[in-house]
């Protein structure tokens, strides 16, 4: 092994526009790249205030190793093969992973009293050399590969940061303190046992309180889906985001995929994000592993990834297995100062990132979250997806958005969101443990005092139309409804203190009076029966109008489905088979309350790929009103 290494000059600076033609002149030479590549890289620099060598190796036009090699010779350093020649294990204290990862270094030997750095791009790093501990702010330098330097981070720092993945937000954020015990089988039968006894001795009281709280919830969120409508469809219409000039930079988009035994997605999905037309200089796509999944793993294996993408593989740790952990872990493997999650089934539009860009540049500073409209790609497959499809319109196309303009906090959905990098880092990350990462985010979003927008861009998903899997699908996500619930209320005095009064209020409307209505769903249907002027059984505790008062009700969601599918007159008439689509809502609800004991952290995987619009690389897709701007 040679010891010709680069020592770090202090008042060395990175190369300037000369020293970039330089090295693009010696790749010319060396016959890796041709004139008129040297050119367009050096065009695309200034305009994406991007690296020379990102824009070559992001167009396929030089591999890692090429760029290495003549970043090491630019410097008159020497290149290493860290998969060859890897660091020392004994020196990974000397930097945290997370400053590793930022700088793309990593401590690698320690001769002659000197230590040696590895790392992917000198110039950066002797211009931010102040942010290394003083000890290694005069080391030695040798070259690497980006994707080395990775690896070798995740090898020497494997323990801490799967600790990190499971543990990021504070104590108070997460719900990880419940862990499972053999008290829950006597605590649920213990439940179980006293509701019983309550129906056997108090039925009438039962009913009544019940009644009366069905009453009120019901009451509460069908005024604030009014409240939303009205919101949205009377304010001004909003300005759309400063278009993406040459004078506006563009920022760095790094965007989370987790996968987990997609072996039927895998190749649609690399196809569908390959439409993307954002400069890929600066996009940076993670597609996330579990380290036991070998379906996903050997299905990527057979699919050729552009320079682009990275696999991120998360280890095994204390056998949790959920998203929120895999983003956990993958978070600092991200480069870029915006943060963006996809699904594995997800087709968003193609200039997604581009739409995402003008409207964080075009926001307040307290808007640290974007949040896209999702949709389905298969409305068609049957009546479940039909009616799934409008209840999604609805929530993203009508409630999200009018919750925002009026200043509620805003349940995010777990796709097409993007995130400050300096936000989610304060806020903690995700909770690791929380089934539904991404609406527990949405009120810590609110209680760190930021806001969260509605952008117009969409997404495509695939719809669960099995009644099954639907089913346990919307128990995960209630579950977590009520995980969160749980973890935000466990001192709502402060919660109250934090937020204040109109945000306190809109987390109840959105957690408790929801939860109440999936729960109680089976008292108001006794009420449907009075409605059709037939007898049941609670005449004697509910007051008079009872049932008027619910199908009133019934009818304001009809006409909030309607106004959220107008103009896709193929799905118009299956809104009146919302009736027969929400039953199997509350069978999910009871799910989901006897797992929140049984199995708080049990994750209920969604099966994707099972339609054919879900495995072709293209989706088609009637037009779609925008309607959430």
């Amino acid at each position: 092994m040679t010891q010709a290494f680069l020592r770090t000059n202090p008042n060395a600076l990175p190369p300037s526009r000369g020293g970039v033609l330089a090295l693009g002149r010696a790749l010319v030479e060396a016959g890796h790249i041709a004139p008129w590549q040297l050119f367009f890289a050096r065009r695309q620099q200034r305009r994406e205030e991007s690296g020379f060598l990102e824009v070559l190796r992001a167009r396929g036009w030089i591999t890692s190793a090429i760029a290495r090699d003549a970043l090491a010779a630019h410097f008159s350093a020497v290149p290493v093969d860290l998969q060859t020649d890897p660091p020392d294990p004994g020196l990974s204290s000397l930097l945290p992973p997370d400053l590793c990862l930022r700088l793309s270094v990593v401590p690698w030997r320690h001769t002659d009293g000197r230590i040696t750095l590895a790392c992917s791009a000198p110039d950066r790093l002797m211009a931010r050399r102040a942010r290394l501990p003083a000890p290694l702010r005069r080391a030695d330098i040798v070259v690497a590969t980006p994707e080395d330097i990775v690896r070798a981070t995740a090898r020497l720092h494997r323990a801490s940061l799967t600790h990190q993945a499971e543990t990021r937000p504070l104590p108070r954020f997460s719900c990880r303190s419940w862990q499972r015990s053999r008290a829950r089988g006597p605590i649920l039968l213990a439940l179980a046992l006293l509701c019983l006894a309550a129906l056997v001795f108090y039925p009438m009281a039962l009913a009544s309180g019940l009644t009366l709280w069905a009453m009120f919830s019901l009451t509460a969120v069908s005024v604030m889906k009014l409240a939303a409508f009205v919101a949205h469809d009377t304010a001004a219409q909003a300005k759309p985001p400063a278009p993406v000039t040459p004078d506006l930079p563009l920022p760095r988009i790094s965007v989370m995929v987790p996968l987990f035994k997609e072996k039927e997605i895998a190749h649609a999905l690399v196809r569908r994000l390959g439409r993307l037309t954002y400069p890929k200089a600066l996009l940076d796509v993670l597609l996330v592993l579990e380290e036991h999944d070998n379906v996903t793993r050997e299905t990527l294996a057979r699919t050729p990834l552009p320079n682009w993408m990275q696999i991120v593989t998360v280890p095994a740790g204390s056998g949790l297995t959920t998203k929120p952990r895999a983003l956990n872990y993958a978070l600092d493997f991200c480069r870029g100062d915006i943060i963006g999650i996809w699904d594995a089934e997800d087709a968003p539009a193609p200039d997604q990132l581009e739409t995402v860009a003008a409207a964080f540049a075009t926001a307040p500073p307290d808007v640290v979250c974007l949040q896209g409209v999702l949709d389905y790609y298969n409305p068609s497959t049957n009546w479940i997806s039909r009616c799934f499809t409008i209840e999604y319109a609805a929530w993203f196309r009508v409630i999200l958005p009018g919750l925002a303009r009026m200043g509620l906090p805003v349940p995010l959905g777990g796709t097409t969101l993007f995130l400050r990098r300096v936000a989610i880092e304060d806020m903690g990350g995700w909770d690791a443990h929380n089934v539904t990462e991404d609406a527990d985010l949405g009120i810590r979003i609110s209680r760190f005092g930021y806001r969260t927008d509605l952008i117009s861009t969409v997404t495509h998903e695939e719809a669960n139309h099995q009644p099954r899997a639907w089913i346990k699908q919307r128990s995960r996500w209630l579950k977590g409804y009520m995980v969160t619930w749980l973890v935000h209320m466990r001192r709502p005095l402060r919660l109250l203190r934090e937020v204040g009064p109109w945000h306190f209020l809109g987390l109840q409307l959105i957690f408790a009076c929801t939860l109440s209505q999936f729960l109680l769903a089976p008292l108001v249907w006794l009420f449907w029966l009075g409605a059709l002027g037939l007898s049941h059984p609670l005449t004697e505790v509910a007051p008079p109008g009872t049932a008027t008062l619910f199908l009133l009700f019934g009818l304001t969601n009809t006409m909030l489905f309607v106004r959220a599918v107008w103009g896709r007159t193929r799905l118009l008439p299956w809104v009146l088979a919302m009736i027969v689509y929400f039953p199997l809502a509350t069978l999910a609800a009871y799910k989901a309350l006897y797992e929140l004991v049984s199995d708080p952290y049990y994750w209920d995987k969604t099966a994707h790929g099972k339609t054919r619009e879900a495995t072709d690389h293209i989706v088609s897709s009637p037009a779609i009103p925008d309607e959430a701007g």
